[in-house]
């Protein structure tokens, strides 16, 4: 029971910036909300290698969503990063990258 309500801890920012999609519609502001939680987040909990792993995760899923939205597999409606994606998005994977590795951690403890 620890460990689900530690996941569910760990969990809880994506689950905000999720959260705040429909409800805020500038991209811009949007980011800068989620730059703000990522902050907070590891102002409460910064782990060895956080950075690291959120700058893995925001180029590496920012590459493969180009590839998917350039070949056509994906579309967004909302393209204010390059004209094909949100500008938020990099931010809620890099994030997503930390949040799976402390998954991870928790769940090998």
């Amino acid at each position: 029971m620890k460990k689900f309500f530690l996941i569910l801890l760990n969990a809880a920012p994506i689950f905000a910036m999720i959260g705040v999609i429909p409800l805020v519609h500038d991209d811009y502001v949007l980011t800068i909300i989620y730059v703000a939680i990522i902050a907070v987040s590891l102002l409460v909990k910064k782990t060895r290698h956080d950075i690291l792993i959120f700058v893995v995760g925001f180029v590496v899923m920012f590459g493969s969503e180009y590839l998917f939205v350039t070949t056509g597999v994906e579309t967004f409606h909302r393209t204010s990063l390059l004209g094909i994606m949100p500008l938020w998005l990099p931010f809620l994977w890099g994030y997503g990258f930390i949040a799976i590795k402390r998954v991870v951690q928790i769940l090998n403890h």
